[in-house]
Parts: structure tokens; C-alpha cells; sequence
């Protein structure tokens, strides 16, 4: 048996919703579909490197080789063909503003030409590129970490679902890596209780001071990774990214002084 990847050890907590995930990345990946499966994992690449996701990244670049994918491709989204980079658009879109999306940059994709996208094709890539992009933000808000040595062939990433999908064993689960990472998430949670049992006593706390103690206990939480990031990962991420500036862009709502978005950075 393979070991499992950091994603499954965290969905292993709701045994039913890792088998729903599995099932959804089997259908994506492995099953018939209008979409190569190298370009599957390549199109995962472009989603995950919008939000600077090295897991995902790193994963998908392992697995884009170990369907054939061309390793020059890898290089950079400059390298892919043209057909790939005109995704581009439409993926920092919905990953950052989807409100801007209208049929044009639809049209603009069909568009009968050399590097045109059939229908059944752009809706695959879509479906790929979202659902990537809300994957992310699951490693981020689970705070997942990229795996050292990760081996492709032995992780358990997207298992047949005509399998039983079931949770890892506990031999399995029971290595260094999952006891302390589960310890790890213990402990924060532990902090998140206490730190909301302290707000419901004392009265009068302000928001800038509930708001100075959650960056506190994040910062001391074993399970946020370092902001000091590996450079090489950095760039093996920006070589996939065009417009790296754009992001989400705040906006406060009528009659509203503050913008309404919660941030965990």
C-alpha cells in the first residue's frame, strides 16, 4: 500500500467526504473525457499556482510527467502551447474576481481558429480550474504543507472508486508524519476554544484587539507554515503565473464603512 498524501490524512477525519473527494478526483483525472490527461494536470497547475499553492503545484507536476506530459512544459506557461496560455485569463478571473467574467471571454475561446477550444473541452477545463482553485484554499485552510520525496506511483491520491475508498488504516495513519500532524491540529483547536470562551467573558473587546490575539496564536501555531518560503518553490510557482499583481480586490458594501472580507493570511 502507498502512504497517503497530507490532503487524505486531513479528509480521513469525515471518512464520507473523503470517499465523495476521491470519487470527484478519479472522475476528473483518470475517467474518458475530451481533455488529454497530461493537459488535466497541467490546467491543475495553472489553478494552484493562481493562489501560490506549492502543494498542489508540486503534486500535479509530478503527476503531469508521470502521464507523458512534455517536460518543457514545466519550464513555465510560456513553454505551453498556445491553446493552454489562453486560459490564462478566465483562470485568474475565477480565481480572484469572478464577477468580471461575461460571454465574451467565453466566446473568445471558442472562437473557431487553430488554438480553439471545443465546447465540451472549455467545459472541462472550467470545471478542472474551479475546482482547483477551492482545493487551495482547503490545503491553506487546513494549513497542508508540500510533501518531501513525494512519490507519485505510491501516494493515494485519486484511488479507483469502484474501490471502497476507505479511510487509511490505522498502520497507516499511525506514522511520525500523521501523529504529529494531527497533534498539531489538536493543539490549534484547542486555542481556537479558548481564545472564543475568553471573547464570550470579558466585555468591551475591541476588534483590533481580538484581531492582535488570532495573529498571535497563528503565529505560534505549529500548523502555519513559515512565510519565509524556499525561493526556488516560489519561482517554480511564478513561472506559471502571468499578471501575478492580480488578485481579489476588496470592495465595502453601501452604507458600510469596513469591506466584509474575513482574512487569514
Amino acid at each position: 500500500a502507498g502512504r497517503v498524501d497530507h490532503v487524505a490524512m486531513v479528509m480521513g477525519l469525515h471518512p464520507q467526504y473523503l470517499s465523495s473527494f476521491w470519487k470527484t478526483q478519479y472522475l476528473l483525472l483518470r475517467m474518458d473525457g475530451p481533455l488529454p490527461y497530461h493537459k488535466r494536470h497541467y490546467i491543475a497547475i495553472m489553478a494552484a499556482a493562481r493562489h501560490r499553492c506549492s502543494y498542489l503545484v508540486g503534486l500535479h507536476m509530478r503527476e503531469f510527467l508521470q502521464v507523458g506530459g512534455n517536460p518543457a512544459w514545466l519550464q513555465g506557461l510560456h513553454c505551453a502551447p498556445q491553446k493552454l496560455r489562453n486560459l490564462n485569463e478566465i483562470n485568474k478571473l475565477l480565481a480572484h474576481r469572478p464577477w468580471l467574467i461575461t460571454k465574451e471571454h467565453i466566446e473568445a475561446l471558442l472562437k473557431p481558429g487553430e488554438d480553439s477550444w471545443s465546447l465540451a473541452e472549455l467545459v472541462q477545463a472550467l470545471v478542472l480550474l474551479t475546482h482547483y482553485h477551492s482545493l487551495a484554499s482547503f490545503v491553506f485552510g487546513c494549513g497542508i504543507k508540500p510533501e518531501e520525496d513525494q512519490d507519485v506511483e505510491n501516494s493515494c491520491w485519486a484511488p479507483s472508486p469502484h474501490s471502497d475508498s476507505s479511510p487509511a488504516s490505522e498502520d497507516t495513519m499511525g506514522d511520525s508524519g500523521g501523529t504529529d500532524a494531527m497533534q498539531e491540529l489538536e493543539v490549534l483547536i484547542e486555542r481556537m476554544k479558548l481564545l472564543q470562551e475568553h471573547q464570550l467573558e470579558e466585555e468591551g473587546v475591541t476588534q483590533e484587539e481580538m484581531a492582535t490575539r488570532f495573529e498571535l496564536e497563528k503565529t505560534e501555531s505549529l500548523l502555519v507554515p513559515s512565510s519565509d518560503i524556499d525561493p526556488s518553490l516560489q519561482s517554480n510557482i511564478r513561472c506559471f503565473l502571468e499578471d501575478p499583481e492580480f488578485g481579489y480586490k476588496d470592495f465595502t458594501r453601501r452604507g458600510e464603512q469596513a469591506p466584509p472580507t474575513f482574512r487569514a493570511q
